[in-house]
């Protein structure tokens, strides 16, 4: 692969991981349309930690708040376990085993694969963004983090499997499931960029792993993935600021649209003879 298809890729991992827009469909449509070779589980491995570091940094503090939290929910002190950073902690272990165990086993088998399809993501692009939409416009929205119960995390751990679609977008599937739960924009978007984070050092540790198994065969070097995880941060926490600064006053309708959008464009292209 040249520069130009690192940086692409950088970028791209890093703009659109926490935005409700498919990360995955970005990053599998350029390599299906024009045909790119597989950038390598380096490359995969330098993407994520960028992203994960940008996340780390933006919400440092609720990411201290887990922290302390799980030492709250072993310490045997009642009044530690029932404080708020304790149910964070437990909310964000509760949402996680659903994803981890879909996404190992389709790494584990031939579905992770079989899903990278164009049609696929062209229709969850599209379905999806209608979704989020609709329960972005459906309804009373007041709940915030500190007002959550084990039910609502356990629904949004559950939502999350369904990320493993490309073009469903697992921000956009967990917040879609916090706004109709009834939470706030920017408290939907908010527990799911941290419930982004275990995932993220999930699929960090499965892209080392292929790393030591490719070993010598590994087609990028460490300068090549030093720049492509710089980028990715960089492009990463550009896009959570903005988002989470913008995100009470537009709505979701944007998001819904350019999902929209590009779903159409992409079956026009497969019509035409593409993929």
């Amino acid at each position: 692969m040249t520069w130009l298809h690192y940086i692409l890729l950088a970028l791209l991992q890093g703009l659109t991981e926490f935005l409700p827009v498919s990360s995955s469909a970005h990053l599998i449509l350029p390599a299906k349309i024009f045909g790119w070779d597989d950038q390598g589980p380096l490359i995969d491995l330098m993407a994520h930690l960028g992203s994960l570091g940008a996340v780390l940094l933006y919400y440092r503090k609720d990411v201290a708040r887990i922290i302390y939290g799980g030492i709250d929910l072993v310490s045997f002190k009642r009044e530690r376990q029932n404080s708020n950073r304790a149910k964070l902690a437990l909310y964000i272990a509760i949402a996680t085993p659903p994803a981890l165990i879909v996404g190992f086993a389709m790494s584990a088998t031939d579905w992770a694969e079989a899903v990278r399809d164009p049609m696929i993501i062209a229709y969850a692009m599209i379905g999806f963004g209608i979704i989020l939409w609709l329960a972005d416009i459906w309804g009373k929205r007041t709940k915030t983090i500190d007002t959550m119960n084990w039910q609502a995390a356990a629904l949004m751990g559950l939502a999350q499997m369904l990320a493993f679609i490309p073009g469903t977008s697992r921000s956009g599937i967990t917040m879609t499931a916090a706004r109709a739960l009834g939470f706030t924009r920017s408290e939907s978007a908010r527990f799911s960029m941290l419930m982004a984070i275990p995932v993220i050092l999930a699929s960090g540790g499965l892209a080392f792993l292929k790393l030591l198994k490719a070993g010598e065969g590994a087609t990028a070097n460490w300068q090549d993935g030093l720049i492509v995880a710089s980028l990715s941060f960089i492009a990463a926490y550009f896009a959570i600021y903005v988002f989470m600064k913008l995100i009470e006053r537009i709505s979701f309708l944007p998001f819904m649209i350019y999902r929209i959008v590009l779903g159409i464009a992409l079956l026009w292209w497969l019509s035409s003879g593409g993929g």
